[in-house]
């Protein structure tokens, strides 16, 4: 059975690297720097006493309605159409004069994915802001976060 599956899995990726569209990643603009470890990526920039970093995980971030729509309405002579990754991800603020990050964990809201050229609604939505100690990798329970459920925009 592991073999069989670790067959499956090297046959699935051999053929995802036929279709690709890039072979490299797009260059970022606007003095971002890109760290890429494997499915994890992360965006930093530096500016006017700050840093801020975005990290996203590519993994599991095409939403499963977009593969249902895909197949029910696909001919099969139409072209796969692109699909749209929409992972979640963390912001992190830092001030230079602080010992405290900022901490912005967002999303994409599912029933927002996939609608495009209809009403104009918000990107991404902020589900938890949160101060953290700077330097620390892992948020800890005992620091305060907020869910924005209760928040007015």
């Amino acid at each position: 059975g592991d073999k069989a599956f670790a067959q499956f899995l090297a046959d699935e990726i051999k053929e995802e690297k036929k279709i690709q569209k890039h072979k490299s990643l797009p260059k970022v603009s606007g003095g971002w720097e890109l760290e890429v470890h494997g499915t994890e990526a992360k965006l930093v920039r530096k500016i006017a006493g700050e840093k801020i970093t975005v990290t996203f995980n590519i993994n599991n971030s095409i939403p499963p309605s977009v593969d249902e729509e895909t197949q029910e309405e696909q001919k099969p002579d139409e072209q796969e159409p692109d699909l749209t990754s929409t992972p979640n991800f963390v912001v992190e603020v830092i001030k230079d004069d602080t010992k405290q990050t900022l901490v912005l964990d967002c999303h994409y809201p599912e029933d927002e994915v996939g609608h495009e050229g209809e009403e104009e609604s918000d990107i991404f939505t902020i589900r938890e802001v949160s101060f953290q100690p700077t330097g620390e990798s892992d948020w800890k329970d005992t620091n305060y976060t907020l869910n924005t459920d209760s928040l007015d925009w």
